[in-house]
């Protein structure tokens, strides 16, 4: 069977040069033009060493099928979300693989408005013309092709970011920016420029800010452990009031206080969630479904309505514009934004959560610690499986006579009354997914977490 691998349930994703490569990335463009028959796309790309060659692919390809492109050049996936938004074109392609390793690459794709072009949305069928222009031969270019150009979209950009907070608010502040060598360091160094310009007190303590495609220090992906050392370093021997740490495509942002330590993404959600309803109150708030307790209980005692979506950014998305929700946020440190085409930035928490430690005065570790306290958890841990169906049944048969609620919005979530967990599987790899949480009971939290692996582990 002919079979374009590279097409995952969200984005397109594959190995160079076998699973992805110039002549599909053009078959993919020239598919996107021939199904979505849109006038302009904006298309950008990250630091990796293929994505130019990639990029000028795709756009060649949705050239030949009489698209206009417009490409923004080295650039995060949230400045192609931006772009599609601003320049009101009818969709946009990042190239990027994120946090994949150094031979993958991969691109995500929206329509107008920034909507996510997913496997419900399209992009199966994009797929299917991309498999048969592969396999069976490309279509003749149009007669009237599409025009290329280059254009900078940063500076609306980052007068953008700015419209989240009240920079007067700002204390000053010295913050470690960990880049990773991905795609932020541009950002990084704009930020710093403008609030040089604005005499907002903030000094960074840059860390791999330089882009590099090779990734000397490690593949930017700061949930691994092993990739939080040196942003934690730099935070202890500057003396820093937090650190920053993105992903590749920096869309996911990850926070460290004072101390170095690092903060869960759940526990940001519930910071993100109060500090958006003392600004906007009786707004919606949208959190996934692997740890709740904590952001439902802020988000109900702060008047605001919290509700559920299933996992995933395209998932996520769609119910922030069918509820209209000010914020969506997820504990794996992907946070949307009404405001930004309800789309995901990482740069907008940090810069929302450096205006808290201003205003409250306190610092971040303390502005969390009540809430690690009220409801910890050991974050999410990952475990290798055969068949994760039958494990996920197999523990929900342990459990579900004792369960006070069962939810199936994602996987399976047990309600045991003093704590609760999340079982599911992953959508990308054969490992089973584990997030639990207890009521203030640290103890009981590491007990049943080390009874629910060993379930599992069979």
């Amino acid at each position: 069977m002919k079979n374009l691998t590279c097409f995952k349930a969200y984005d397109i994703r594959g190995r160079l040069p076998d699973e992805l490569n110039t002549d599909i990335a053009w078959c993919i463009g020239r598919a996107m033009a021939d199904y979505l028959k849109p006038n302009n796309i904006v298309v950008g790309g990250d630091i990796r060493l293929t994505s130019s060659e990639l990029k000028h692919a795709l756009a060649d390809g949705l050239r030949s099928g009489g698209t206009n492109v417009t490409d923004i050049g080295l650039c995060g996936t949230e400045e192609i979300y931006f772009a599609t938004s601003l320049l009101k074109v009818d969709g946009g392609v990042m190239v990027t693989a994120s946090h994949n390793p150094m031979d993958y690459n991969g691109m995500k794709l929206v329509r107008e408005q920034s909507k996510p072009i997913s496997g419900d949305t399209g992009l199966l069928d994009i797929k299917k013309l991309a498999e048969q222009y592969y396999f069976d031969g490309k279509p003749e270019p149009v007669a009237d092709l599409g025009e290329f150009k280059e254009l900078s979209t940063l500076k609306p950009y980052i007068q953008h970011l700015f419209e989240y907070v009240d920079v007067a608010n700002f204390k000053p502040l010295k913050l470690v920016v960990n880049a990773g060598n991905g795609a932020a360091g541009h950002v990084v160094n704009a930020l710093e420029t403008a609030f040089t310009q604005q005499n907002v007190p903030v000094e960074f303590v840059k860390v791999h800010n330089q882009p590099n495609g090779n990734f000397p220090n490690g593949i930017p992906n700061p949930l691994l452990p092993d990739n939080r050392d040196d942003t934690i370093l730099a935070v202890k021997e500057h003396g820093a009031d937090f650190g920053i740490a993105w992903d590749g495509d920096f869309d996911r942002c990850f926070l460290f206080d004072e101390n170095g330590d690092f903060i869960e993404g759940y526990y940001i959600v519930g910071l993100l969630a109060e500090a958006f309803l003392q600004k906007h109150p009786e707004s919606k708030i949208i959190h996934d479904p692997r740890l709740t307790w904590n952001t439902v209980d802020i988000v109900e005692s702060n008047g605001g309505n919290a509700v559920q979506s299933k996992t995933g950014h395209a998932f996520i998305k769609e119910r922030m514009r069918s509820e209209d929700a000010i914020y969506g946020g997820e504990m794996s440190a992907h946070h949307y934004f009404r405001d930004f085409a309800y789309c995901d930035s990482g740069m907008i928490p940090w810069l929302l959560v450096a205006e808290l430690v201003s205003i409250k005065g306190q610092p971040l570790s303390e502005l969390v610690k009540e809430r690690m306290a009220a409801y910890p958890s050991p974050g999410e841990i990952n475990r290798t499986v055969d068949d994760a169906d039958k494990v996920i049944e197999r523990v929900l048969a342990i459990y579900e006579k004792d369960a006070v609620g069962i939810d199936r919005t994602d996987g399976i979530s047990l309600n045991m009354g003093n704590w609760r967990f999340n079982l599911r599987k992953s959508n990308t790899e054969p490992v089973i997914r584990l997030n639990l949480e207890s009521r203030g009971d640290v103890a009981l939290m590491k007990q049943k977490t080390e009874e629910v692996l060993a379930l599992i582990e069979g």
